[in-house]
């Protein structure tokens, strides 16, 4: 199984948040990747800075045949075509788009690391793929996703609505 992360704090191209993410979802298998489950979309506060836009969260499973490196790279280009620009470290952004985990490969490539390297410090992460895969182990740990929600906790997040 595939897991993207997607989140945003701007808006964006085709809305708030919650639309652009929509539209995400939605455009994704025209590119080849087949969105299979998308969970409910959260609220958590900004973060370093609370007092920026809070982002809005969600986690897909999905499935292709693009390996990591080929997946990654069309999601930089979603993320552009969105009106992301890279600029400052953990700057509000239009959109942001990353593996979690790919079918459990380990890999510390300087281009892309999985599973996603901060995805367990995570509430934001965690509480979405909890409700679409209840039963998924850190590929490095062996936790089980609510151990690991255990241990960062759920303070800050909102559930919001589904992603369809």
């Amino acid at each position: 199984m595939i897991y993207l992360a997607l989140g945003e704090n701007l808006p964006a191209v085709a809305g708030a948040p919650e639309a652009t993410m929509r539209r995400v979802l939605s455009l994704l298998p025209t590119r080849g990747v087949a969105v299979e489950a998308a969970s409910p979309f959260y609220r958590s506060p900004a973060w370093p800075n609370p007092q920026e836009p809070a982002f809005v969260n969600a986690v897909a499973r999905v499935r292709t045949t693009l390996g990591p490196a080929e997946l990654m790279r069309l999601l930089l280009q979603v993320e552009t075509e969105f009106g992301r620009r890279r600029g400052t470290k953990w700057a509000p952004r239009t959109l942001d788009l990353d593996i979690v985990d790919y079918g459990g490969l380990v890999t510390d490539a300087a281009h892309l690391m999985l599973p996603h390297p901060q995805m367990q410090e995570r509430a934001f992460v965690l509480r979405p793929l909890a409700d679409i895969a209840p039963d998924w182990r850190h590929p490095l740990t062996g936790q089980s996703v609510s151990e690991l929600l255990k241990i960062v906790g759920e303070e800050g997040l909102e559930r919001l609505e589904a992603a369809a």
